[in-house]
């Protein structure tokens, strides 16, 4: 099982993607994390970003998606091929011939859950802190979801708190572990 969450940058997919998790451990689930890529990118991103770091981030981000399907039960995506590749849109415009690898890609997540935006962005040393450009690759992302037809799960903008237990209920999974029952007083 593949999941990511997807979204702009600044909205708490890292944190979701901890608790996430955590919490699939807590359900004797073996989790692999794959972490956001953008990060470790030898190359400008954010408004500075190009083609090439673009192309390092979108092949590295498959590539640790791989090794994580080899060693874990669930892989857990701090991102996707689709929300990387909407900064590749936002800077440079939609490339042809990536279109259909991107589209097939998103067919390999067993689910896509799109965290809104709903606070802003803070400075991390990493991401970029302005609100227009936070809501422009936003508003990307959502316009890639629709024209390549991918499912995503919309997250509830109003409960936040609930959003583990939101992903967990779609995917089918039980929302508490199965030996609690073992130790609860009759």
């Amino acid at each position: 099982m593949k999941i990511a969450l997807i979204g702009t940058h600044g909205v708490g997919k890292t944190t979701l993607c901890f608790d996430l998790a955590a919490r699939l451990k807590r359900l004797d689930r073996g989790v692999h994390l794959v972490t956001e890529v953008a990060r470790d990118c030898p190359l400008p991103i954010n408004r500075d970003t190009t083609l090439d770091a673009q192309t390092w981030i979108l092949h590295t981000q498959c590539a640790r998606e791989i090794a994580g399907e080899a060693s874990g039960d669930v892989v857990v995506c701090d991102r996707s091929v689709l929300d990387n590749y909407a900064y590749l849109v936002h800077a440079l415009g939609r490339r042809p011939e990536l279109d259909p690898w991107i589209h097939r890609w998103c067919e390999t997540y067993s689910g896509l859950f799109k965290v809104p935006l709903w606070q802003k962005p803070r400075f991390d040393g990493t991401r970029d802190t302005d609100l227009a450009f936070q809501s422009e690759i936003d508003a990307v992302i959502d316009r890639l979801v629709a024209e390549f037809g991918v499912s995503a799960r919309r997250l509830d903008r109003a409960h936040p708190d609930g959003w583990v237990n939101e992903i967990l209920s779609s995917l089918e999974l039980p929302l508490e572990p199965p030996q609690r029952a073992l130790f609860e007083e009759s």
